[in-house]
């Protein structure tokens, strides 16, 4: 049986959900219906140092959502972004095959009902600390931090740490 550790250290695929995972689940509305989120500074500082310390780990956001701040966001941060996904599922099984990669090296972060499904049939699936239930009861991993509040940091970190890639240890 393979190690936490070892799912991890064989990971080559991350995949997030945006609302509720990037963001703390709430947006700002204005009175001509412009939308905006919060996203945690130390989550886009996480999603560098992977990509600057382990570049063979591929970066996505699949989510439901269709307001352009989730296509601002991962522009921002280099990273391939699926939005209006109805079927996360799906996708997710298909960009995992098209990566030519088994599915036990891929990982999915989420937070709600519409992301139990990729959770589950992830290699490693991950909850932010604040999830709805069903997706909690389906992670392999819960953050103790919420959505929106470094919740995907604390996941990397755990990655970067298993490869002793961790740039703020010792020594590094």
């Amino acid at each position: 049986m393979t190690s936490r550790k070892d799912q991890i250290r064989n990971l080559r695929f991350i995949v997030f959900d945006f609302d509720g995972v990037f963001t703390d689940n709430r947006v700002l509305c204005d009175q001509d219906g412009r939308e905006a989120v919060w996203c945690d500074r130390s989550d886009s500082l996480g999603i560098k140092m992977v990509r600057a310390c382990l570049p063979h780990i591929r970066l996505a956001v699949i989510s439901k959502e269709t307001n352009p701040v989730v296509a601002a966001r991962c522009k921002k941060l280099q990273m391939e972004c699926y939005s209006g996904i109805d079927e996360k599922g799906t996708l997710f099984a298909r960009l995992v095959r098209e990566a030519g990669i088994p599915m036990d090296q891929a990982a999915f972060m989420g937070n709600d009902i519409n992301d139990r499904e990729c959770i589950r049939m992830a290699g490693i699936g991950v909850a932010v600390g604040d999830a709805m239930p069903a997706a909690r009861e389906v992670a392999a991993i819960v953050t103790r931090r919420p959505g929106g509040h470094g919740a995907i940091r604390e996941f990397l970190d755990m990655v970067l740490e298993v490869h002793e890639k961790n740039p703020y240890r010792k020594g590094e």
